[in-house]
């Protein structure tokens, strides 16, 4: 296992077969950069990109953190994970009218981390491949080494605590 310079998750609960297919797209249009996904149940097999169904912790960490980008759904253990390192996260909300969650609650989140450093939050495939694309030629700091947290410890241990009171909710 080396990394890729783009690291695709989809989280643990749902497939999100619009986020597969767009970045495979963008992966096709762009043979110089490597991509490894972690695709979940998605119907859809990338042609592209290599990818896996689902990944040990151990592995994902290793994807995480050896990428340049991190391209994801708003997910909240992405996100914190993304902020205690400075990672550059692309990020696509799910949508409930596409049947992609149960609820649109990801645009609320996204809503808040639309202006953050190092987070682009895209509304469509079209913005993420481009948000793609500039994350990987931004210049800068190597965010995954050194840089300080973008985030504080207190906003981390509130959004953990936030996310574990969530998921004790949650059938």
């Amino acid at each position: 296992m080396t990394g890729a310079d783009v690291f695709v998750t989809v989280g643990s609960q749902l497939p999100f077969e619009r986020l597969i297919l767009a970045v495979d797209q963008w992966a096709a249009e762009h043979p110089d950069h490597s991509v490894f996904a972690q695709i979940g149940d998605t119907v859809y097999q990338p042609q592209y990109m290599a990818f896996a169904r689902n990944l040990r912790p151990g592995d994902y960490s290793v994807y995480f953190d050896r990428a340049q980008v991190v391209v994801s759904h708003v997910g909240m253990g992405t996100i914190i994970s993304a902020l205690e390192v400075g990672k550059r996260l692309v990020l696509l909300p799910r949508l409930a009218s596409l049947g992609e969650h149960r609820s649109d609650h990801q645009l609320g989140s996204a809503r808040k981390f639309r202006d953050r450093t190092n987070i682009t939050v895209v509304d469509d495939v079209d913005a993420l491949k481009r948000a793609v694309s500039s994350a990987l030629q931004a210049d800068g700091l190597d965010f995954a080494s050194g840089a300080p947290p973008q985030a504080s410890v207190q906003l981390l241990e509130t959004m953990r605590q936030l996310v574990a009171q969530t998921k004790a909710g949650c059938p």
